[in-house]
């Protein structure tokens, strides 16, 4: 025998081999099992996504989260400088609102009588 025949028989045993286990009979017995890894791989592609979309959904929360921490402290800041007492001064003002230059007055019912 030469040695293209050999390689040749082996070929065509090869192929004979594939035919005997991928055959009809095979196939259908192992639908169920197909349409199992049919639904594990859908399911796998559906975690994917929601996994992503939760991904997107966290990233929009925590920049808007900064933006409101941003904000509140700029009112914050601004907050505590309109109420010292030299802004209060400055901000009734305009209402004719002056600062007491002499300290109150304590008032007796005692020295009323």
């Amino acid at each position: 025998m030469s040695e293209k025949e050999v390689n040749t028989e082996t070929i065509a045993s090869s192929k004979t081999d594939w035919k005997k286990i991928f055959n009809h009979k095979w196939i259908v017995k192992n639908i169920p099992f197909f349409l199992f890894l049919s639904l594990l791989a859908v399911l796998y592609i559906y975690n994917g996504h929601t996994a992503d979309k939760l991904m997107r959904n966290i990233s929009k929360s925590e920049k808007n989260i900064k933006e409101l921490e941003y904000e509140y402290k700029t009112i914050k800041a601004d907050v505590i400088y309109r109420s010292k007492a030299s802004e209060l001064v400055k901000a009734v003002e305009p209402l004719g609102l002056k600062e007491p230059k002499l300290p109150p007055v304590i008032l007796n019912a005692e020295e009323k009588k």
